[in-house]
Order: structure tokens, then C-alpha cells, then sequence
């Protein structure tokens, strides 16, 4: 008798998870990205004022190729996303203002190898097209086995 209510408290147990919606996850993205800039706004002007000399010999050598600035902003987002989703648990600036995380398949909280994967894979040209479409399963999700979740609408 105890066997049966220990499976049906088992069952009752069982994560629902809600994928966040396709505007919940463009939000997210514009917030990260505005979070993003404001973070490299706030170090440059803190290396200008500590370093000045530092920050002319960075600008020289990036000004002259435009590819290799790219490269340099995409890894620091990548650098800056996985920081953020390994050190809150799948959550970054955006997500902490809609209410979305991202988790495993199976609803477990992600790992940081998982974060920092997610964070790279975000780095592949066109990806941020792979959104689009109903539902909203990008390519960081479908390559790392993730997904972001609506917490309010989620029950983990």
C-alpha cells in the first residue's frame, strides 16, 4: 500500500515544462544584447580612466579589420551569455526580467560546459534565424538539448 502512494507522489512530481514564447525569447535577446553593450561600455570607460594608453593601442590594432572585430564581439557575448547562464543557473539579464530559464530536456538545471556551449553555438552565422518559427526552437537549444522555459507556466 505505501508502494502505490510512493509512485503516485512519483507521478505527481513529474516536471511540465512550458517553452517560453517566441516574443518571451526575442525579449530576452534584445535585453542581452543591450545588457551586453552596457557591459563593455562600462569596462572601456573604466579602462580608459585606469589606462588610456592601453585602450588607444586595442583600438589601433582592431580599426583596420572589421572581420577580426566581429570575431572579437562574438566571442566576448559568447563569453559574456555562458558567464551569465552558468552562474545563474540557465538565467541571463533577459530571462531574469521575463521569467525564463533555460534548462535539460528533462527540466535539471544546466550545466556550465552546457551554458558555455549554448552561449558558442549563438556565435554561428544565421543562428539567430533559426528562431524564427512556431514554435521558437533555436539552434543553441536543438544542439545542446536545452530549452527555455516560461517559469510561471512550468512546474519543475
Amino acid at each position: 500500500m505505501q508502494h502505490e502512494n510512493t509512485s503516485l507522489d512519483l507521478l505527481a512530481d513529474e516536471a511540465t515544462l512550458v517553452s517560453a514564447s517566441s516574443g518571451k525569447r526575442l525579449l530576452n535577446y534584445l535585453i542581452d544584447i543591450v545588457a551586453f553593450y552596457a557591459v563593455i561600455f562600462l569596462v572601456a570607460l573604466l579602462m580608459v580612466l585606469v589606462a588610456p594608453d592601453l585602450i588607444e593601442g586595442l583600438l589601433l590594432g582592431l580599426t583596420d579589420n572589421t572581420l577580426g572585430e566581429q570575431l572579437f564581439a562574438l566571442v566576448l557575448y559568447a563569453a559574456f551569455m555562458g558567464s551569465l547562464e552558468a552562474l545563474l543557473k540557465g538565467k541571463s539579464v533577459g530571462k531574469l526580467i521575463t521569467k525564463t530559464r533555460a534548462v535539460n530536456l528533462d527540466g535539471s538545471t544546466i550545466s556550465t560546459k552546457t551554458a558555455f556551449l549554448r552561449a558558442f553555438s549563438r556565435a554561428v552565422p544565421f543562428c539567430v534565424f533559426s528562431a524564427f518559427g512556431s514554435p521558437c526552437h533555436p539552434w543553441q537549444d536543438r544542439w545542446t538539448d536545452t530549452l527555455v522555459i516560461d517559469e510561471k507556466a512550468s512546474a519543475i
